[in-house]
């Protein structure tokens, strides 16, 4: 379940922390206090869009942080694992974002950075979100065959149908490069054969990225460097005021002031140690000199060696790895277009056999499908027969279609609200009030059948009213019993089957607008039912009414 959720400095909001708990949370409050901020924040953490501008006026970051505590926490450590990032302690998962002004966003997920991919992967096994638009994700084809494989179950099927049919893509891919007229295809030969051989004619190395520069640079300069190097070692070792010279001197003078001052002895040891040193410098520079070789012929090999290397490099990759991969990639290249006949006999051959193997696939997966849509259709229309709609039929209709990214099967959901209404497709019937409440029967069918923790419903409610809010709250109090719910509602009807009811208002304090959430019970709550149902001025006979919808709901 979502623990607690805090926001900072997000539009309107200051600084709040909120505390849910298990099952139905609802959340009210007037228009524009702040409801849909609360979801949006939460989708920050989820790995939604982000925009510097949500920044609250005169703050240069704004914040959010979740905090999830998972009685299972085995799927999502899997995940975690596999993104590189720490595991839950104890089933507590926290989630950090913070975005600044400037465009710079910082996330954290169990402290340890993380990317918003990363955030989307994992708010995909936590939290199914459903906003007031949402449910026009219901009249999409790929959202219809989603629900009916998460329904049946198909997670197995579906993926290995999946697997064979990318391998069909990258078959094709395959056998279209190898594509084109004997003309095109001889100019390829042509160019990759001069390529290849151009670059193995070098004979590139490692040596060839630094080594080189390094070289040609000492070689370059060889007649400064001698002059620099002897004047030091005439400096150290060589010259009458030379420092060995002094050196010497000092040990002498040392020798005898050890004689008048006992501390003077290890100023001796340490003068010896400098002469030691002194004459080593002096030698070793001696020796690397003797290493320089000034040769004119030399440096034009180098000059050539470089010209060649730079020109590879604007040509083939920024790095001698990057050519060396060019390389391999235009050996293999030139070996399948030189052995075309041959790799297009081998390919179609394996192509013929996988496409079996999604015919196959498909076949299995669209038997499946088919089972589940009677059951699924079945299912909704029980759902939606307590949603307002007692002599209304669901259907889910398949056909057979060429293979496709998710099958070989295209789907319709079909509707009929009424008594001697033909079944049409959902798409050219439902107002959105109807399609609402399609989705919420989906969604409670769907609740039983998959392993997603956390709903949430923005204004599920949206065009409906009255006693249809009283199915819609009861629907939400069956789905909260296997997952955690949190709804906005404008609905008093809805509102009152809340187990944890949460209201949110504005204040203006010191010149500035906030909002803020808490969580009311008792008369507060009577109050707050009464206003959603009869506005601010509170009556009587509305905080009558209050007290008995909530008393009925109890």
């Amino acid at each position: 379940m979502l623990q607690t959720l805090r926001v900072k400095n997000l539009a309107i909001v200051e600084n709040i922390a909120v505390d849910f708990q298990p099952g139905l949370n609802v959340i009210t409050g007037e228009t524009g206090a702040g409801k849909s901020i609360l979801v949006g924040a939460l989708g920050l953490v989820l790995g939604e869009r982000a925009d510097k501008d949500m920044v609250r006026a005169g703050q240069e970051q704004f914040g959010v942080e979740a905090t999830f505590q998972l009685a299972d926490a085995g799927d999502v450590n899997a995940l975690l694992d596999e993104l590189g990032l720490a595991a839950c302690e104890n089933g507590r998962l926290i989630i950090r974002r913070l975005i600044s002004t400037s465009g710079s966003t910082k996330i954290l997920v169990n402290d340890s950075p993380a990317t918003v991919q990363a955030l989307k992967r994992i708010g995909d096994r936590l939290v199914d979100m459903h906003g007031p638009h949402d449910h026009q994700s219901l009249l999409s084809h790929d959202f219809q065959l989603s629900v009916l494989d998460a329904f049946g179950h198909h997670e197995k099927s579906r993926s290995a149908y999946e697997t064979v049919y990318r391998e069909m893509l990258d078959l094709d891919a395959r056998r279209k490069a190898l594509d084109g007229d004997d003309q095109q295809v001889a100019q390829q030969i042509d160019l990759l054969a001069f390529q290849v051989k151009e670059i193995e004619d070098a004979n590139l190395t490692d040596a060839d990225e630094g080594d080189l520069e390094r070289e040609h640079t000492v070689v370059a300069n060889a007649q400064r460097i001698l002059e620099l190097a002897d004047g030091i070692r005439r400096a150290l070792t060589e010259d009458e005021m030379a420092a060995f010279n002094a050196m010497t001197v000092v040990h002498r003078n040392l020798a005898e002031l050890a004689n008048l001052l006992p501390e003077a002895a290890a100023w001796r040891t340490e003068a010896e140690a400098i002469s030691i040193q002194v004459q080593e410098l002096s030698a070793g520079i001696a020796a690397e000199i003797q290493k320089i070789d000034g040769d004119p012929s030399r440096l034009q090999w180098l000059d050539d060696r470089l010209a060649l290397v730079h020109k590879f490099k604007r040509k083939y990759g920024k790095s001698i790895p990057e050519i060396r991969q060019f390389l391999e990639t235009s050996r293999g290249r030139l070996h399948d277009l030189q052995t075309r006949g041959q790799q297009i006999a081998e390919l179609e051959g394996q192509i013929e056999a996988v496409r079996r193997k999604v015919k196959a696939a498909g076949q299995k997966l669209g038997k499946e499908r088919r089972t589940a849509a009677e059951l699924l259709a079945a299912a909704i229309t029980k759902e939606l027969r307590t949603l307002g709609f007692p002599h209304s039929a669901f259907d889910v209709a398949l056909r057979e279609a060429d293979p496709g990214p998710s099958g070989m099967d295209e789907i319709e959901f079909g509707f009929a609200p009424n008594v001697g209404e033909p079944m049409r497709p959902l798409r050219s019937i439902a107002s959105s009030g109807e399609i609402s409440r399609v989705m919420l029967a989906t969604k409670a069918v769907l609740a039983l059948h998959d392993r997603i923790p956390i709903l949430v419903f923005d204004e599920i409610d949206a065009n409906v009213g009255g006693e249809m809010g009283l199915a819609i709250g009861e629907k939400l109090v069956t789905v909260a019993k296997s997952h955690q719910v949190l709804c906005i509602t404008h609905l008093p009807q809805v509102a009152v089957y809340g187990k944890t009811h949460f209201v949110v208002a504005k204040d203006v304090r010191g010149g500035r607008t906030s909002t803020r959430i808490a969580p009311i019970a008792g008369s507060d709550r009577v109050e707050e039912v009464a206003r959603m149902l009869g506005g601010k001025d509170l009556t009587s006979v509305t905080l009558k009414h209050a007290k008995e919808m909530l008393a009925k709901v109890r």
